[in-house]
């Protein structure tokens, strides 16, 4: 079946129990990988409130959307990108570090990758971790490559399963089929915000921000978060966490 009908890893392939959208949890999973303590991962209150929004430190380096996988979503994503061709972007000239999914339920965890590897968080990723060690070997690596050594590198692994079993609620099994889905938005040093989604056939520019811009700026949302919550109907099972610095 075509990747761009159903993108989805195929059955009997590698699974994760999927993450739980919980800021200690993730900001525990990025910090034994390698993540610098100076950044962590905040809950985003709302995205259409100025006051809550308030909350989160800023500048803001990474959005990670969780939303539910409707048909409105799928027939938007195939009109989308059934005119692109399959993303192939390698080495130190490419724009952006995305990561195709091939592990089963892992889009947590190809959303906290798209949010370290790119942008100002990139430079806060210790030397001598796996963290820094994965991306170091994923950039000259074309997609099908990368995704490769992601299913082969034991921290991943490890680190993603205590996370997952650490939830404040009961963890599904890790080949169930879930309709939640994360992706990830980040800015680029020339401002570009961009769409990473494992699930795609690729990293989307989805436009130029200003320099005192970020990804929780009103241009930024709109681009973003907005534009799926506009077409989820009356399922409202979104939530937002962001990275940025440390509250400690």
């Amino acid at each position: 079946m075509s990747t761009t009908i159903n993108p989805d890893p195929a059955p009997g392939s590698l699974a994760f129990v999927p993450l739980e959208a919980n800021p200690e949890l993730l900001t525990s999973l990025l910090h034994k990988l390698g993540l610098s303590p100076a950044l962590q991962i905040h809950d985003v209150y709302s995205i259409t409130e100025p006051e809550l929004l308030a909350f989160v430190p800023r500048p803001a380096l990474a959005l990670l959307l969780v939303f539910p996988i409707s048909a409105t979503y799928e027939s938007a994503r195939l009109a989308e990108d059934a005119g692109t061709p399959e993303y192939d972007g390698k080495g130190e000239d490419e724009p952006v570090i995305w990561y195709k999914q091939t592990i089963r339920n892992a889009c947590g965890l190809m959303g906290l990758l798209h949010a370290v590897s790119n942008g100002p968080a990139r430079n806060f990723i210790e030397p001598n971790t796996p963290l820094h060690q994965l991306i170091t070997s994923s950039v000259p690596l074309p997609p099908q490559e990368r995704s490769a050594l992601l299913e082969r590198t034991p921290e991943l692994a490890a680190a993603h399963q205590e996370a997952a079993s650490q939830g404040a609620t009961a963890a599904p099994n890790a080949q169930d089929d879930i309709d939640l889905h994360y992706v990830c938005f980040v800015k680029t040093e020339d401002g570009t915000l961009w769409e990473l989604d494992g699930r795609r056939k690729g990293p989307i520019a989805r436009g130029k921000l200003d320099d005192d811009e970020d990804v929780l700026s009103e241009k930024a949302l709109l681009w973003g978060p907005l534009k799926f919550l506009e077409g989820g109907g009356d399922d409202m099972r979104f939530s937002c966490v962001a990275l940025a610095g440390s509250l400690e």
